[in-house]
C-alpha cells in the first residue's frame, strides 16, 4: 500500500472532521433557508411586477453576496429554487392532509381538495408573484423535471391507487398529477377559486379514472 494515500481517520481525528463537516453543512443549510425565505418575502411585498435585486434580497436574508454565490450563480437560479421549494413544501401540505383519511377513496378526494386549495385567495397571490418572478422557469411548475410539482404529488398516489387495485399505481398517478396541476396552473393564472362542486367533479374524475383502469387491469388477467 501506499504510504502516502489518504485514508480516512478513525478516532478522536476523524470525530473531530465529521463534526466540523456537520456544523458546516448545518450552517450552509441555514443561509439557503434564509435566502429562499427572504426571496419568497420580497416577491410577495413587491407583487408580480416587482424585480427585486440580488442585494435586497441578501439584505432581507442578514447575509453577504459571498454567501449569496457561494449557493447560487444568479437571482434566476435563487428563484427557480424558491419555485422547487413551494412544490415540496406543497406536497408536505398535501400528504398531510391525506394522512387524516383512513379509507383510500377519501385519501384521493383530500388530494385533490389540498392540491386546488392553492388557488384560495390566501395563497394563490404568492403563487402567481413567484411564477411572474421565474418567468420561463415557471414552466417547472408542470414541467417533467425530477423534483417537479407533479411528481412529488403523484407519489402520494401510489398508495391508495395500490389498495384501490389499480394495475399500474405510477402510471395512473403520474397522468392523473400532471392534469391536477395543469388545472391548478388554469385556477391561478384566470385568478379563480374553484367552487365546491368544481374539487368534488375533479375528485370523482380521479376516482373514475382509478376504477376504470383497476377494472382493464382484471380485464387483461391482472391481480
Amino acid at each position: 500500500m501506499d504510504k502516502n494515500a489518504i485514508l480516512p481517520e478513525s478516532g478522536l481525528v476523524g470525530r473531530i472532521a465529521r463534526k466540523a463537516v456537520a456544523e458546516r453543512e448545518a450552517e450552509y443549510a441555514g443561509e439557503v433557508r434564509r435566502l429562499l425565505d427572504a426571496a419568497l418575502d420580497q416577491v410577495r411585498r413587491g407583487g408580480p411586477n416587482a424585480r427585486p435585486r440580488v442585494a435586497d434580497i441578501v439584505a432581507a436574508a442578514g447575509l453577504s453576496n459571498d454567501a449569496f454565490y457561494r449557493h447560487f450563480r444568479s437571482k434566476d437560479a435563487l428563484m427557480a429554487a424558491v419555485l422547487a421549494d413551494g412544490a415540496e413544501r406543497l406536497a408536505d401540505y398535501v400528504a398531510h392532509r391525506m394522512s387524516k383519511e383512513s379509507r383510500p377513496e377519501d385519501r384521493v378526494r383530500s388530494w385533490v381538495a389540498a392540491i386546488l386549495a392553492q388557488a384560495e385567495k390566501a395563497s394563490a397571490a404568492d403563487t402567481r408573484a413567484v411564477l411572474h418572478q421565474t418567468g420561463a422557469l415557471g414552466a417547472d411548475l408542470v414541467s417533467g423535471q425530477t423534483g417537479s410539482a407533479p411528481q412529488r404529488l403523484a407519489v402520494l398516489l401510489h398508495g391508495p391507487f395500490g389498495e384501490l387495485g389499480v394495475r399500474d399505481p405510477r402510471y395512473c398517478a403520474g397522468l392523473l398529477a400532471y392534469a391536477m396541476v395543469g388545472k391548478l396552473s388554469e385556477y391561478l393564472w384566470a385568478d379563480i377559486e374553484p367552487t365546491p362542486g368544481e374539487v368534488e367533479r375533479l375528485a370523482d374524475f380521479c376516482l373514475s379514472a382509478a376504477t376504470a383502469e383497476a377494472g382493464h387491469g382484471r380485464e387483461q388477467g391482472g391481480p
